[in-house]
């Protein structure tokens, strides 16, 4: 017997003026994101939390460390499954492959032990480098060359990832923190599994992209000499995407923050009360999701109704170092506060603040990048372009466990205040970079 053949939707049919099939994987990125935000938000906390208190007991540089491995292998990994769909499964099938595996890691975190925990760490790791690359090269291919409301599709489709990233904390950070750390594992296994049932009966409407990914694999011109079967336009192109992976990682080292040091920041120096109600320090991290779905269809009307006449991509992603370097400048003072000697936790509109400001950053700088890879890198390569671009995510992802291993040893306001700098100095360079990047991209926008 043969697996029936599932019936294309029509490119016409629409979803809030986008293709249908954008419905079908924002749903299916939400639940991903749930899962992996959700579980992400108290991570450091169960490890840092006292063997008495159920959690593991490490101490903060070695939770640091760990935390930063993981984070970083789970955007390192996007590499190799972008380039096992090019070769091998095609996009679609990695995704759902890479959705089962998340969701088994989850459910293997549930278990009590050390080595489930490691184990359901690297099941995450494996599962995260299969799925993230390719949806996203799925969400590209809904759109045909030149089509300008491809930004705008990313940053809806960033709405959904961001709507998983709230609600993931609210249920499971609070079930890990009031109730059982190893029931916020399990819920968050639970929202993946729901990603997968979405992501499958929504296939038909994917049909019209995956059919143009199999249809963009021959090389456009003249291929350059030296066997690679790029042209010499393509080459320029993969350049630019390196010269946004250096600047993105800059950015994602800061903002990537909030699950390591400004998520032991909220645990032990703000006063985490509101109403007489006491909330659980991992609800922070719902905090930046909140304010992207606040933000983002404002930021996707803005670039709509401006078409051509918007900022370039590398201005962007400068106006996203500018944003993060703010934010860090205005924590310098809640830290000064926070540890002047008095014992008085600080507000948590501090971190509520410095989250606005930087959101206003991450939405110039991810949507747009994802955007932008799949339209400046070679098309029969783009998962493993995309790939590419999320070793941004890692090298930041590593930074930023690798400072919170400070977090214990150097003055919170020295260390906000260097990230701050590293960040502005960034986007000084990148703004000087934009005419020559531009040259680089040719005719793409």
């Amino acid at each position: 017997m043969t697996t029936p053949t599932p019936t294309p939707t029509p490119d016409g049919a629409r979803w809030f003026g986008h293709p249908r099939g954008l419905s079908t994987l924002f749903f299916t990125e939400m639940w991903e994101r749930f899962s992996y935000y959700g579980m992400r938000a108290f991570l450091i906390l169960y490890m840092t939390a006292s063997v008495a208190n159920g959690g593991l007991g490490f101490d903060d540089r070695h939770a640091a460390s760990v935390y930063g491995n993981y984070v970083g292998s789970v955007w390192l990994t996007p590499i190799l499954g972008g380039l096992i769909a090019d070769r091998f499964l095609g996009q679609y099938r990695s995704v759902l492959l890479g959705g089962t595996i998340i969701a088994l890691g989850h459910f293997t975190l549930a278990f009590k032990s050390l080595s489930t925990f490691y184990a359901g760490l690297v099941l995450i790791v494996l599962g995260t480098g299969l799925l993230k690359p390719n949806v996203s090269t799925i969400v590209g291919s809904l759109y045909e060359t030149g089509d300008e409301r491809r930004d705008a599709g990313f940053s809806v489709f960033y709405m959904g990832i961001n709507l998983g990233a709230f609600i993931g904390p609210l249920i499971a950070g609070y079930l890990a923190q009031k109730v059982d750390w190893h029931l916020g594992f399990a819920v968050a296994g639970v929202g993946m599994v729901l990603g997968l049932i979405q992501y499958v009966i929504g296939k038909r409407h994917l049909v019209p992209g995956l059919t143009r990914l199999r249809a963009r694999s021959r090389p456009e011109g003249k291929i350059s000499s030296g066997g690679t079967g790029f042209t010499a336009d393509e080459w320029k192109r993969i350049a630019v995407i390196f010269v946004l992976f250096v600047f993105a990682s800059i950015f994602w080292g800061a903002y990537e923050q909030a699950g390591s040091t400004l998520n032991l920041f909220g645990d032990r120096y703000t006063n985490n009360v509101v109403f007489g109600f006491a909330f659980p320090s991992s609800w922070y991290v719902s905090v930046q999701a909140l304010f992207v779905i606040l933000l983002a269809p404002v930021i996707a009307l803005v670039w709509f109704k401006l078409g051509s006449r918007q900022p370039s991509v590398p201005s962007k992603f400068a106006l996203a170092l500018l944003f993060a370097g703010l934010a860090f400048l205005l924590l310098v003072p809640a830290a000064q506060i926070a540890q002047g000697g008095t014992g008085i936790k600080v507000s948590p509109l501090w971190l509520v603040a410095a989250y606005f400001i930087e959101e206003w950053g991450e939405l110039s700088l991810s949507p747009v990048g994802l955007s932008a890879v799949t339209k400046l890198a070679p098309t029969r390569t783009v998962s493993l372009m995309m790939g590419v671009f999320f070793l941004s995510n890692s090298l930041g992802n590593k930074l930023a466990g690798w400072t919170a291993g400070f977090f214990s040893t150097m003055p919170l306001a020295q260390l906000f205040g260097a990230v701050a700098a590293v960040c502005l100095v960034g986007a000084l360079v990148m703004f000087v970079l934009v005419r020559p990047v531009k040259n680089l991209m040719g005719g793409v926008r």
